[in-house]
C-alpha cells in the first residue's frame, strides 16, 4: 500500500439493543436501512469510496459474514477485506487485528477505524476534518474526531479540547476523555463550548497504534498477533485464529489506549453525526410531516404529534398521542415515550431473562444462500417461506425426523433427491420422505421461492445433517 492512501477500517460487532425490535443480534441496526436507503453499513463504507483510500477492512462477527458480503457486493465494493472474529471482544482487539495486517505491507500506513452504525450528515467536512486528521496522524498521533454537541446528550461520551497542536491546523491536544454525565453536567459542557462528543472515530498509523497497545495494553497486542498468525482463509474471509483471540481481553479501544495516551489529538467538527443509538436519535433525524411525526411503512396517524411510528410489517395506526415512539414488526412491538428511548435495552435484558427468541433474532433467519421464515407452526407440522438467491444452492443433507414438501411458488428450482436430480418451476412441487438425502438449488437469474411444509415428531433447525456444505458449515 502507498502512504498516501487511507486504509477505512469499519467495526461491525454491536448489536444495537436499544433499537430493539428492528436490531437484534441476528440482524444488527448496522445491516438495516435507518436513515436511507442504504444500510447504514453500505452508507459508512461508500464514505470511504475515493482514490484517496485503499481497499476497507471490515473486521464482523462470523455469523455475519454473508450478509455483510452481500451487503459490500450491493454497494459496488468487491475488494474489502472481511475480518472475522471468533467472539466479540470489543473494539481495541478488533482494530489490533486490522493494524497487525497492514502493518506486514507498511506500519506507517494511516488507518481510518470508524464504526458501521453512525449516520455523517455532512460527507465534505468529513473529508476536510479527515485530511486534518490524517496529517496529525503521520506525525504520531492518535487522533479522534470530537463533534460539536447540538443538545446536552448524556448517552455520549465527552471530550475536553486543550491546546491546539503547532504543527497542524484544526487539530488539538485533548485535555482529557470523560464518561457520560449527568444532566446537569451535560448542560455545563454544552454551555462551556470546551467540551465535545466523542464520536469513536480514530485516525492513526498502524505503527502507533501497535506501539501505544504496547505500552498500555500488553496483555491485547500478543493475542491479537497470534490470532493474525494462525488465521484462515475461508472462501472470501480471513478467519483469525480461534484460540489465541478468545483469549484475548475485552476491552474498548477507549479505556485501552485513548484514554491513557500521551499522543492524543482530537479533530473538533460539525459533520451532523448520530451514533443512531435510540429511536429518539432516529426521530430527530427523520423527515418529519407538519406535526413533527415520522412515519416509515404501512402506518396511519390521528391527532399524532411529534411521534416516530415504524412499521415493517402489518398496518400501525396511531390516535393521539404525542413525544411517542411505536415499532413493529412481524414478530413484537413496541410502544414508549421517546425520553425513554435509552430504557429499551432493559425489555432486552429481561426477555434474554425470559429465553424469549424475539430478544435475539427475527422470524427470519439469513444463510449465506438466502433466507428463510416461519410461516405457521402447528402439532407435528411447520410451514415455511424459503428465498434462495440467484446461484446459490443449500448443503447436501438428511434429516433424523422429519419429511419435508416443497412448492414452487417463484423461480425455477434444481433439486438433488437421493441419486435423482429434479427442475421444479413454479406450481409444481417435489415431496421429501423422511432421510433421503437432498439439495436445493437456484440455478436462474431470479430469486426462488418456495413453501416448505415440514412434518414430523421433530421439527428443530438442529435436525439437518451436512453431508456436502458449499459454505464451510458443519
Amino acid at each position: 500500500m502507498t502512504e498516501h492512501r487511507i486504509v477505512p477500517v469499519i467495526l461491525s460487532g454491536g448489536s444495537g439493543t436499544r433499537l430493539w425490535p428492528v436490531s437484534r443480534e441476528s440482524f444488527p441496526k448496522q445491516l438495516w436501512p435507518l436513515v436511507s436507503d442504504r444500510t447504514m453499513m453500505q452508507e459508512t463504507v461508500l464514505r470511504a469510496v475515493d482514490p484517496g483510500f485503499a481497499p476497507p477492512i471490515v473486521v464482523c462477527n462470523q455469523e455475519h459474514r454473508f450478509l455483510i458480503a452481500e451487503q459490500l457486493r450491493e454497494a459496488g465494493i468487491a475488494d474489502a477485506r472481511i475480518v472475522l472474529e471468533p467472539v466479540g471482544r470489543n473494539s481495541a482487539p478488533a482494530i489490533a487485528a486490522a493494524a497487525v495486517l497492514v502493518a506486514k505491507d507498511d506500519p506507517d500506513t494511516v488507518l481510518w477505524m470508524m464504526a458501521a452504525d453512525a449516520s455523517i450528515a455532512d460527507n465534505a467536512a468529513l473529508q476536510t476534518a479527515l485530511q486534518a486528521a490524517a496529517k496529525a496522524a503521520r506525525a504520531g498521533r492518535i487522533v479522534t474526531f470530537g463533534m460539536k454537541p447540538t443538545a446536552p446528550e448524556t448517552g455520549y461520551g465527552y471530550i475536553e479540547i486543550g491546546d491546539p497542536l503547532p504543527d497542524t491546523d484544526g487539530v488539538h491536544a485533548v485535555a482529557r476523555f470523560l464518561e457520560k454525565p449527568d444532566a446537569a453536567t451535560a448542560e455545563r459542557f454544552v454551555a462551556d463550548g470546551r467540551h465535545l462528543w466523542n464520536s469513536g472515530m480514530f485516525v492513526f498509523t498502524a505503527r502507533t497504534l501497535l506501539e501505544e497497545l504496547e505500552r498500555h495494553a500488553p496483555a491485547v497486542l500478543p493475542a491479537v498477533r497470534q490470532a493474525v498468525a494462525d488465521r484462515k482463509a475461508d472462501l472470501d474471509f480471513i478467519r483469525l485464529g480461534v484460540e489465541a483471540f478468545t483469549a484475548c481481553p475485552s476491552i474498548s479501544i477507549d479505556y485501552a489506549v485513548a484514554e491513557r495516551t500521551s499522543r492524543a489529538a482530537v479533530v473538533p467538527a460539525d459533520l451532523g453525526w448520530s451514533d443512531v443509538g435510540s429511536w429518539s436519535a432516529l426521530w430527530d433525524l427523520g423527515i418529519k410531516d407538519a406535526d413533527g411525526n415520522v412515519a416509515l411503512g404501512d402506518v396511519v396517524l390521528e391527532s399524532a404529534e411529534n411521534c416516530y411510528v415504524r412499521s415493517d410489517g402489518m398496518l400501525a395506526a396511531v390516535v393521539g398521542l404525542k413525544d411517542a415512539v411505536v415499532v413493529v414488526t412481524e414478530d413484537a412491538v413496541l410502544a414508549m415515550h421517546r425520553n425513554q428511548a435509552q430504557d429499551v435495552k432493559k425489555i432486552v435484558e429481561r426477555l434474554k431473562a425470559a429465553g424469549r427468541s424475539e430478544a435475539v433474532a427475527h422470524n427470519r433467519s439469513y444463510r449465506p444462500w438466502g433466507y428463510y421464515e416461519s410461516l405457521i407452526q402447528g402439532d407435528r407440522f411447520q410451514v415455511k417461506r424459503i428465498v434462495v438467491t440467484p446461484g446459490r444452492q443449500l448443503s447436501l443433507q438428511s434429516h433424523f425426523h422429519r419429511a419435508e414438501h416443497w412448492v414452487v411458488v417463484n423461480g425455477t428450482a434444481k433439486v438433488t433427491r437421493d441419486a435423482e436430480t429434479l427442475i421444479v418451476r413454479e406450481n409444481e412441487s417435489v415431496y421429501l420422505p423422511l432421510g433421503c438425502v437432498h439439495r436445493l438449488e437456484n440455478p436462474g437469474r431470479i430469486p426462488l421461492t418456495l413453501i416448505e411444509v415440514q412434518s414430523g415428531a421433530y421439527l428443530g433447525e438442529d435436525d439437518i445433517v451436512r453431508l456436502e456444505d458449499t459454505y464451510g458449515r458443519a
